[in-house]
Protein backbone atom coordinates (compact mmCIF):
# COMPACT_ATOMS: atom_id res chain seq x y z
CA UNK A 1 0.00 0.00 0.00
CA UNK A 2 1.19 3.67 -0.89
CA UNK A 3 -0.02 5.19 2.71
CA UNK A 4 2.34 5.66 5.19
CA UNK A 5 2.25 5.87 8.45
CA UNK A 6 0.71 9.28 9.82
CA UNK A 7 -1.54 9.51 7.23
CA UNK A 8 -4.25 10.37 8.14
CA UNK A 9 -7.71 8.51 8.53
CA UNK A 10 -9.87 10.80 6.65
CA UNK A 11 -7.68 10.55 4.04
CA UNK A 12 -7.14 6.87 4.28
CA UNK A 13 -11.32 6.77 3.52
CA UNK A 14 -10.98 8.86 0.65
CA UNK A 15 -7.99 6.91 -1.38
CA UNK A 16 -9.43 3.87 -0.33
CA UNK A 17 -12.62 5.29 -2.30
CA UNK A 18 -11.25 6.19 -5.23
CA UNK A 19 -9.59 2.29 -5.43
CA UNK A 20 -13.51 1.37 -5.91
CA UNK A 21 -15.42 1.91 -8.94
CA UNK A 22 -18.92 2.84 -8.73
CA UNK A 23 -18.41 3.92 -5.13
CA UNK A 24 -21.25 6.66 -4.30
CA UNK A 25 -19.31 7.68 -1.26
CA UNK A 26 -22.13 6.59 1.18
CA UNK A 27 -19.92 3.98 3.15
CA UNK A 28 -16.70 6.45 3.55
CA UNK A 29 -19.50 8.88 4.91
CA UNK A 30 -21.25 6.39 7.84
CA UNK A 31 -17.27 5.56 8.59
CA UNK A 32 -16.95 9.77 8.89
CA UNK A 33 -19.75 9.79 11.51
CA UNK A 34 -18.51 6.88 13.28
CA UNK A 35 -15.27 8.35 14.10
CA UNK A 36 -17.00 11.61 15.18
CA UNK A 37 -19.49 9.06 17.44
CA UNK A 38 -15.79 7.61 19.26
CA UNK A 39 -13.94 10.65 19.19
CA UNK A 40 -17.00 11.60 21.36
CA UNK A 41 -16.98 8.73 23.93
CA UNK A 42 -13.04 8.66 23.89
CA UNK A 43 -13.72 11.86 25.50
CA UNK A 44 -16.14 10.92 28.11
CA UNK A 45 -14.72 7.63 28.43
CA UNK A 46 -11.20 9.05 29.49
CA UNK A 47 -13.12 11.18 31.99
CA UNK A 48 -14.82 8.84 33.60
CA UNK A 49 -13.64 9.57 37.07
CA UNK A 50 -14.01 12.84 37.22
CA UNK A 51 -17.09 13.21 36.47
CA UNK A 52 -20.56 11.66 37.70
CA UNK A 53 -20.84 9.61 34.18
CA UNK A 54 -19.27 6.95 35.73
CA UNK A 55 -21.02 3.98 37.84
CA UNK A 56 -24.00 2.02 37.33
CA UNK A 57 -27.39 3.65 36.14
CA UNK A 58 -30.00 1.34 38.31
CA UNK A 59 -31.56 -1.21 35.22
CA UNK A 60 -30.75 -3.50 33.09
CA UNK A 61 -30.54 -4.22 29.59
CA UNK A 62 -32.38 -6.63 26.98
CA UNK A 63 -29.28 -9.15 28.76
CA UNK A 64 -30.32 -8.87 31.97
CA UNK A 65 -26.95 -7.08 32.54
CA UNK A 66 -26.39 -3.98 34.80
CA UNK A 67 -25.94 -1.07 32.28
CA UNK A 68 -23.30 1.56 33.39
CA UNK A 69 -23.83 5.32 32.80
CA UNK A 70 -21.33 5.40 29.98
CA UNK A 71 -23.63 2.15 28.43
CA UNK A 72 -26.26 4.45 27.84
CA UNK A 73 -24.36 7.93 26.87
CA UNK A 74 -22.19 5.43 24.48
CA UNK A 75 -25.68 4.22 23.01
CA UNK A 76 -27.46 7.86 22.98
CA UNK A 77 -24.69 9.13 21.19
CA UNK A 78 -24.15 6.59 18.29
CA UNK A 79 -28.00 6.82 18.11
CA UNK A 80 -28.42 10.09 17.78
CA UNK A 81 -25.15 10.94 15.93
CA UNK A 82 -26.01 8.08 13.11
CA UNK A 83 -30.12 8.49 12.80
CA UNK A 84 -29.99 11.58 9.99
CA UNK A 85 -27.01 10.58 8.27
CA UNK A 86 -28.68 9.48 5.14
CA UNK A 87 -26.70 6.24 5.10
CA UNK A 88 -28.68 3.90 7.14
CA UNK A 89 -32.05 1.65 6.58
CA UNK A 90 -31.96 0.60 10.52
CA UNK A 91 -29.87 0.20 13.07
CA UNK A 92 -29.22 -2.58 16.17
CA UNK A 93 -27.70 -2.48 19.52
CA UNK A 94 -27.02 -4.75 21.64
CA UNK A 95 -28.04 -2.43 24.61
CA UNK A 96 -31.94 -2.20 23.08
CA UNK A 97 -34.37 -4.96 22.60
CA UNK A 98 -35.36 -3.83 19.61
CA UNK A 99 -34.47 -2.51 16.10
CA UNK A 100 -33.36 0.82 16.30
CA UNK A 101 -35.76 2.22 13.49
CA UNK A 102 -34.77 5.62 11.21
CA UNK A 103 -37.26 8.65 12.28
CA UNK A 104 -39.27 9.03 9.22
CA UNK A 105 -38.14 12.54 8.86
CA UNK A 106 -34.48 11.55 8.37
CA UNK A 107 -33.71 10.18 4.46
CA UNK A 108 -33.17 6.04 4.80
CA UNK A 109 -29.97 4.64 3.40
CA UNK A 110 -28.99 1.88 1.85
CA UNK A 111 -26.72 0.28 4.72
CA UNK A 112 -27.73 -1.78 8.04
CA UNK A 113 -25.63 -1.42 11.01
CA UNK A 114 -25.29 -3.57 14.37
CA UNK A 115 -23.09 -2.15 17.20
CA UNK A 116 -21.88 -3.08 20.38
CA UNK A 117 -21.71 0.62 21.91
CA UNK A 118 -19.62 -0.07 24.75
CA UNK A 119 -17.99 -3.91 25.04
CA UNK A 120 -16.59 -4.21 28.38
CA UNK A 121 -18.04 -1.60 30.48
CA UNK A 122 -18.39 -3.63 34.17
CA UNK A 123 -14.19 -2.90 33.89
CA UNK A 124 -14.49 1.17 33.69
CA UNK A 125 -14.29 1.55 37.02
CA UNK A 126 -10.72 -0.54 37.02
CA UNK A 127 -9.36 1.48 34.07
CA UNK A 128 -9.27 -1.07 31.61
CA UNK A 129 -9.92 -1.41 28.13
CA UNK A 130 -13.11 -0.62 26.77
CA UNK A 131 -14.55 -0.94 23.14
CA UNK A 132 -17.23 -0.07 21.20
CA UNK A 133 -17.75 -2.83 18.01
CA UNK A 134 -19.83 -1.93 14.96
CA UNK A 135 -20.76 -4.11 11.81
CA UNK A 136 -22.14 -2.79 8.28
CA UNK A 137 -24.02 -4.86 5.67
CA UNK A 138 -26.19 -3.56 2.79
CA UNK A 139 -30.09 -3.55 2.92
CA UNK A 140 -30.79 -6.32 0.30
CA UNK A 141 -32.80 -5.52 -2.71
CA UNK A 142 -36.48 -6.42 -2.32
CA UNK A 143 -36.80 -6.67 1.24
CA UNK A 144 -39.91 -4.31 2.41
CA UNK A 145 -39.22 -4.77 6.54
CA UNK A 146 -35.76 -3.43 6.89
CA UNK A 147 -35.87 -5.54 10.20
CA UNK A 148 -34.59 -8.66 8.48
CA UNK A 149 -32.03 -6.82 6.72
CA UNK A 150 -30.61 -7.17 10.20
CA UNK A 151 -30.51 -10.92 10.49
CA UNK A 152 -27.65 -11.39 7.17
CA UNK A 153 -24.86 -14.28 7.95
CA UNK A 154 -21.21 -12.69 8.75
CA UNK A 155 -20.36 -12.71 5.77
CA UNK A 156 -22.02 -10.30 3.80
CA UNK A 157 -20.83 -7.62 6.17
CA UNK A 158 -18.87 -4.97 4.16
CA UNK A 159 -17.18 -3.59 6.90
CA UNK A 160 -16.13 -4.06 10.68
CA UNK A 161 -14.41 -2.75 13.02
CA UNK A 162 -13.80 -1.53 16.92
CA UNK A 163 -12.47 1.13 18.57
CA UNK A 164 -10.65 1.04 21.45
CA UNK A 165 -9.90 2.79 24.62
CA UNK A 166 -7.16 2.64 26.61
CA UNK A 167 -3.90 3.77 27.13
CA UNK A 168 -4.65 5.33 23.16
CA UNK A 169 -7.80 5.06 21.46
CA UNK A 170 -7.34 2.96 18.35
CA UNK A 171 -9.57 2.33 15.07
CA UNK A 172 -8.86 -1.34 13.70
CA UNK A 173 -11.18 -1.72 10.52
CA UNK A 174 -11.34 -4.14 7.70
CA UNK A 175 -13.47 -3.35 4.17
CA UNK A 176 -12.35 -6.73 3.00
CA UNK A 177 -9.72 -4.76 1.78
CA UNK A 178 -7.00 -5.62 4.58
CA UNK A 179 -7.23 -4.44 8.12
CA UNK A 180 -5.69 -0.90 8.98
CA UNK A 181 -4.77 0.28 12.48
CA UNK A 182 -5.32 4.04 13.45
CA UNK A 183 -4.34 5.48 16.79
CA UNK A 184 -6.32 9.30 17.68
CA UNK A 185 -3.57 11.83 18.28
CA UNK A 186 -5.68 13.95 20.78
CA UNK A 187 -3.48 17.24 20.10
CA UNK A 188 -5.10 17.28 17.05
CA UNK A 189 -8.34 15.59 17.04
CA UNK A 190 -7.34 12.84 14.27
CA UNK A 191 -6.89 9.46 13.66
CA UNK A 192 -3.60 8.52 12.24
CA UNK A 193 -1.98 5.37 10.06
CA UNK A 194 -0.34 3.31 12.62
CA UNK A 195 -0.54 0.07 10.70
CA UNK A 196 -1.53 -0.80 7.64
CA UNK A 197 -2.27 -4.69 6.03
CA UNK A 198 -2.35 -6.26 9.81
CA UNK A 199 -1.71 -9.14 9.94
CA UNK A 200 -2.36 -12.02 12.95
CA UNK A 201 0.63 -14.59 13.26
CA UNK A 202 -0.27 -18.01 12.21
CA UNK A 203 0.03 -19.13 15.71
CA UNK A 204 0.84 -17.43 18.82
CA UNK A 205 1.74 -18.26 22.73
CA UNK A 206 -1.06 -16.90 24.29
CA UNK A 207 -4.56 -18.37 24.81
CA UNK A 208 -7.27 -15.88 26.74
CA UNK A 209 -10.29 -17.77 28.22
CA UNK A 210 -12.25 -17.12 31.85
CA UNK A 211 -11.00 -20.50 33.34
CA UNK A 212 -13.08 -20.10 35.89
CA UNK A 213 -15.67 -21.55 33.98
CA UNK A 214 -13.88 -24.85 33.55
CA UNK A 215 -16.28 -26.99 35.14
CA UNK A 216 -19.14 -25.87 33.30
CA UNK A 217 -16.88 -26.75 30.16
CA UNK A 218 -18.08 -29.59 27.84
CA UNK A 219 -15.04 -32.07 27.84
CA UNK A 220 -13.14 -31.27 24.12
CA UNK A 221 -13.20 -27.74 25.84
CA UNK A 222 -11.67 -29.00 28.61
CA UNK A 223 -8.72 -31.35 26.79
CA UNK A 224 -8.39 -28.52 24.84
CA UNK A 225 -7.37 -26.00 27.78
CA UNK A 226 -5.48 -28.57 28.90
CA UNK A 227 -3.44 -29.33 26.05
CA UNK A 228 -2.52 -25.55 25.83
CA UNK A 229 -1.24 -25.50 29.10
CA UNK A 230 0.83 -28.41 28.84
CA UNK A 231 4.51 -28.64 27.38
CA UNK A 232 4.72 -30.26 24.40
CA UNK A 233 8.00 -31.88 22.18
CA UNK A 234 8.10 -28.95 20.27
CA UNK A 235 6.86 -26.03 22.39
CA UNK A 236 6.06 -24.50 25.89
CA UNK A 237 3.05 -24.09 27.77
CA UNK A 238 0.97 -21.44 26.77
CA UNK A 239 0.94 -18.15 29.09
CA UNK A 240 -2.73 -17.07 29.91
CA UNK A 241 -4.16 -13.02 29.22
CA UNK A 242 -7.06 -12.35 30.16
CA UNK A 243 -8.88 -9.10 30.90
CA UNK A 244 -12.38 -9.98 30.89
CA UNK A 245 -12.74 -7.10 28.24
CA UNK A 246 -13.98 -8.79 24.34
CA UNK A 247 -12.66 -5.90 22.09
CA UNK A 248 -8.93 -5.79 24.39
CA UNK A 249 -8.55 -9.47 24.68
CA UNK A 250 -8.93 -9.82 20.66
CA UNK A 251 -6.77 -6.69 19.78
CA UNK A 252 -4.14 -8.42 21.89
CA UNK A 253 -4.45 -11.87 20.23
CA UNK A 254 -4.38 -9.97 16.90
CA UNK A 255 -1.35 -8.40 17.68
CA UNK A 256 0.24 -11.31 19.37
CA UNK A 257 -1.30 -14.67 17.86
CA UNK A 258 -2.36 -17.20 19.89
CA UNK A 259 -6.34 -17.73 20.55
CA UNK A 260 -9.44 -15.49 22.44
CA UNK A 261 -12.01 -18.41 23.54
CA UNK A 262 -15.29 -18.06 25.05
CA UNK A 263 -17.00 -21.82 25.30
CA UNK A 264 -20.45 -22.57 25.94
CA UNK A 265 -20.77 -23.33 29.72
CA UNK A 266 -23.94 -25.20 31.32
CA UNK A 267 -23.60 -22.66 34.13
CA UNK A 268 -26.36 -20.85 33.14
CA UNK A 269 -29.35 -22.71 31.56
CA UNK A 270 -30.84 -19.50 29.94
CA UNK A 271 -27.59 -19.41 28.02
CA UNK A 272 -26.93 -22.96 26.70
CA UNK A 273 -25.62 -21.65 23.57
CA UNK A 274 -22.89 -19.36 24.90
CA UNK A 275 -22.63 -15.78 26.24
CA UNK A 276 -21.76 -13.67 23.61
CA UNK A 277 -23.75 -12.21 20.61
CA UNK A 278 -23.49 -13.04 17.21
CA UNK A 279 -24.55 -9.52 15.57
CA UNK A 280 -22.33 -6.91 17.88
CA UNK A 281 -19.57 -9.05 19.14
CA UNK A 282 -18.66 -12.27 17.21
CA UNK A 283 -19.32 -11.47 13.63
CA UNK A 284 -17.60 -8.66 13.05
CA UNK A 285 -14.47 -9.68 14.96
CA UNK A 286 -14.87 -12.98 12.86
CA UNK A 287 -14.59 -10.59 9.75
CA UNK A 288 -11.61 -8.70 11.00
CA UNK A 289 -9.84 -11.65 12.38
CA UNK A 290 -10.34 -13.01 8.63
CA UNK A 291 -9.40 -10.56 6.90
CA UNK A 292 -6.35 -10.17 9.27
CA UNK A 293 -5.14 -13.99 8.18
CA UNK A 294 -6.91 -15.40 10.97
CA UNK A 295 -9.59 -17.83 11.83
CA UNK A 296 -13.55 -17.37 13.31
CA UNK A 297 -15.25 -20.46 14.96
CA UNK A 298 -17.80 -21.93 17.29
CA UNK A 299 -15.60 -25.08 17.26
CA UNK A 300 -18.39 -26.39 14.75
CA UNK A 301 -18.71 -24.17 12.46
CA UNK A 302 -17.48 -21.15 10.71
CA UNK A 303 -18.83 -17.65 12.35
CA UNK A 304 -19.29 -15.65 9.35
CA UNK A 305 -21.19 -18.75 7.87
CA UNK A 306 -24.19 -18.56 10.73
CA UNK A 307 -27.16 -17.54 9.98
CA UNK A 308 -28.68 -15.46 12.19
CA UNK A 309 -32.58 -16.07 13.49
CA UNK A 310 -32.81 -13.63 16.17
CA UNK A 311 -31.42 -9.93 17.21
CA UNK A 312 -29.61 -10.92 20.13
CA UNK A 313 -28.46 -14.91 19.33
CA UNK A 314 -25.54 -15.94 21.37
CA UNK A 315 -22.51 -18.24 20.48
CA UNK A 316 -19.70 -20.10 21.62
CA UNK A 317 -16.62 -18.26 19.96
CA UNK A 318 -12.86 -19.39 19.09
CA UNK A 319 -11.20 -16.77 17.59
CA UNK A 320 -7.48 -16.20 16.43
CA UNK A 321 -4.35 -17.49 14.66
CA UNK A 322 -5.51 -20.32 12.48
CA UNK A 323 -3.42 -23.60 14.04
CA UNK A 324 -5.36 -22.75 17.56
CA UNK A 325 -8.58 -22.70 15.88
CA UNK A 326 -8.23 -25.56 14.22
CA UNK A 327 -6.42 -27.49 17.08
CA UNK A 328 -10.73 -26.10 19.27
CA UNK A 329 -12.10 -27.58 16.36
CA UNK A 330 -10.10 -31.00 16.51
CA UNK A 331 -10.71 -31.30 20.52
CA UNK A 332 -14.24 -30.45 20.50
CA UNK A 333 -14.70 -33.24 17.50
CA UNK A 334 -12.76 -35.68 19.51
CA UNK A 335 -9.94 -35.58 16.80
CA UNK A 336 -6.98 -35.04 19.44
Amino acid sequence: MSEAVGTTLSKFIADEQKKSPGATGDLSGLLSALITCAKIISREVNKAGLVEILGLTGRRNIQGEAVMKLDTFSNETLIKNLSHTGHLCIMASEENADPILIPGEYPRGKYVLCFDPLDGSSNIDANAPIGTIFSVQRCPEGVDNPVEALLQAGKHQVCAGYFLYGSSTLMVYSTGNGVHMFTLDPSVGEFLLSKANVRIPESGKYYSVNEGNYNYWEPGVQRYVDFLKSPAENRKPYSTRYIGSLVADFHRTLCYGGVFAYPADFKDPAKPTGKLRLLYEASPLAFVCEHAGGSASTGRERILDIQPHELHQRVPLFLGSKREVEWAKKFIAGQM
